[in-house]
């Protein structure tokens, strides 16, 4: 196998730019960004940069593997593309396989049977060179076939990646709306936050935001607690992965600001600290029982530092099924946040595209994003005394400035 190849890592809409971001920022990575795409990037590396990349990346949601590309006017035409491929090359037919097939705005409008023409086209590929086929497992397969369809053309892609990147490893249950380890960690990017300034979300659910920070500033590598489809390949160096694996296994440090989480629900202020248990940062990762809406921030800021309330409150609907109205709980939450933490930054991720309204703060950025199919914005507010939400917060005598955003998409 060639060690040059074509990637398509696709992440949840509105953090394209904070991967690419993300990519650059991966030690000894030397992946070449060659066009960013809704809700994806199309990349050039090598078969090490593959294994970075699911080792490292927190945002990505799948490392994939071009294998292919070819006109699909008819299923029979990706059967026929498929049929060509040389899968042997990074698989045996002993091997168990599952094939996925997306499409956007394909004139193929049965995806089933695109599916049955795909696996066809591979299985019968082996039958023919090799007198044997794979069998299919929906469970746990060997390897996983990605297909997708756009208006006129057909693209074969090997998961290198195998489970989801956003499943860590690390969590087993999850809150009442759970986000994705993948979007939490692109939040923390998109809002500035950086390991030098205390991080706090007072309403932590699972405590994915705070786990991922966390593990970010104690320079935890997302992967290390798991395994990813290609060790089940061909063409990649088990050597070379353990070397890398042992590399970010040694980059662990020790956080340099406070990290604190908190919930008003005592099961999900237990369910974080499991969580934090299993993601390996329990130790420095301050949980506790809180209303968010009532009492002052959880510490005071050290001369120079800069503080972060970073969270997902909860949506609309959530609010208004305990019995309140949206507006009154982002009333509330916005006085707290400019009476409790006079300078600190803080950024929201919510539904409510009315929100800064109903805050009574005036963002300083807001990032359109989308947490599965819900739209959100991610609104980010400088707290200044006199001037919530306006401007910066004060400069200290030797302090640093605050830290600026990183990539996203902003609305005019």
């Amino acid at each position: 196998m060639s060690d040059s190849c074509s990637l398509y890592l696709p992440c949840p809409r509105g953090l394209e730019q904070a991967l690419v971001d993300e990519i650059r920022d991966i030690p000894g990575c030397a992946a070449r960004v060659d066009a960013v795409v809704t809700a994806g990037l199309l990349l050039r590396a090598s078969l090490t940069d593959v294994m970075l990349l699911n080792l490292h990346s927190r945002i990505a949601s799948r490392v994939l593997l071009r294998v292919a590309q070819g006109p699909a006017a008819h299923a029979d035409d990706v059967y026929r593309l498929a049929l060509r491929q040389p899968w042997e090359r990074w698989f045996d037919p002993s091997q168990t396989l599952r094939l996925h097939v997306t499409a956007d705005r394909s004139p193929l409008t049965s995806l089933q049977f695109v599916t049955l023409r795909a696996k066809d086209g591979v299985c019968d590929h082996f039958r023919m060179h090799h007198g044997e086929r794979p069998s299919v497992a929906r469970e746990n397969p060997d390897v996983r076939v990605h297909v997708h369809l756009d208006a006129t053309s057909a693209t074969l892609y090997l998961d290198t990646s195998g489970e989801a990147l956003f499943k860590r490893g690390w969590r087993t249950e999850h809150g009442e709306a759970p986000l994705k380890e993948n979007l939490a960690a692109g939040l923390l990017r998109l809002a500035g936050w950086t390991p030098a300034a205390v991080l706090y979300d007072p309403f932590c659910g699972a405590g994915t935001i705070a786990i991922e920070a966390a593990q970010v500033a104690c320079c935890i590598a997302p992967g290390l607690q798991r395994t990813f489809g290609f060790e089940r390949l061909q063409g990649f160096d088990a050597a070379r992965w353990r070397e890398l694996r042992e590399q970010a296994a040694a980059a662990r440090r020790e956080p340099a600001a406070p990290l604190l989480a908190a919930d008003i629900d005592p099961r999900m202020v237990r369910l974080t600290e499991a969580n934090a248990q299993r993601a390996g940062v329990e130790q420095v990762l301050r949980v506790r029982q809180a209303d968010a809406l009532d009492g002052a921030a959880p510490l005071s800021l050290a001369e120079g530092q800069s503080g972060w309330v970073l969270s997902n409150p909860p949506y609309a609907e959530r609010i208004e099924a305990k019995g309140a109205q949206s507006d009154d709980f982002l009333g509330r939450l916005g006085s707290r946040l400019k009476h409790g933490f006079t300078g600190w930054n803080a950024a929201l991720l919510l539904a409510d595209l009315r929100a800064e309204r109903a805050l009574g703060l005036k963002a300083s950025r807001r990032h359109v994003l989308f947490n599965g199919p819900i739209e959100c914005r991610l609104f980010t507010f400088a707290l200044v005394a006199g001037r919530p939400g306006r401007g910066g917060p004060p400069p200290s005598p030797g302090a640093s400035p605050a830290p600026s955003p990183q990539g996203g998409h902003t609305p005019p």
